[in-house]
């Protein structure tokens, strides 16, 4: 087989990338996985992500709003070549004692990421892996996938801000069990930014 390769995206992690490091830039998600691929084919790009919170009973009209912008993301993104969107839960675990600022948990992400990376290498649909992602209970995954035989790539940003609190390095565990390691920097952002002309919708 030649080599052939799946690319695994955890949203939630780029979006804070893109945010926190990048000041919101818009991104070509075509343009991202072609980067990710290191010329290999691409078999398929999962995204993995939740949809914003809103409240069952009596939702704001902000999250409404941010709830159907971020459905037609999702919509934009299944719409493109060889993609596919996994959509976890997000549930809301309580309040910041000295913001007050509402505390959110991804429900489910991690284990849909998991379980398509190791049913694909399991069944030699693969010969290489690239992950988007710093959570190192991704570890597990990654020395099983190893094992098969599969090359593992890691994507990740090496920013950090402590006087903002913000650490978007991965788990040292994460970036040590991977064979190959690549850093999302200006130059990389620069060579996938969107043009106006595109019409994938806003995140």
């Amino acid at each position: 087989m030649s080599d052939r390769i799946a690319i695994f995206i955890d949203g939630g992690y780029l979006d804070k990338i893109l945010e926190l490091r990048f000041s919101r830039v818009h991104i070509d998600y075509n343009k991202l996985s072609s980067w990710m691929s290191r010329e290999c084919d691409i078999l398929r790009t999962y995204y993995y992500t939740c949809l914003p919170y809103k409240n069952s009973d009596n939702p704001t009209p902000e999250q409404e709003e941010r709830y159907n912008n971020k459905q037609k993301f999702h919509y934009a993104l299944n719409s493109l070549p060889r993609f596919t969107v996994r959509v976890g839960k997000l549930k809301l675990k309580g309040f910041d004692i000295a913001t007050r600022q509402p505390i959110f948990e991804q429900k489910g992400v991690d284990i849909m990421l998991c379980i398509d990376m190791i049913s694909l290498a399991l069944k030699n649909k693969v010969t290489h892996i690239a992950l988007l992602a710093s959570d190192g209970d991704f570890l597990p995954v990654i020395e099983a996938v190893r094992n098969e035989g599969v090359v593992t790539y890691l994507y990740h940003s090496d920013y950090r801000d402590f006087s903002r609190q913000v650490v978007l390095t991965p788990s040292k565990y994460l970036i040590s069990a991977v064979d190959e390691r690549f850093t999302i920097d200006q130059t990389v952002i620069n060579s996938i930014l969107r043009q106006p002309r595109e019409i994938l919708l806003q995140r």
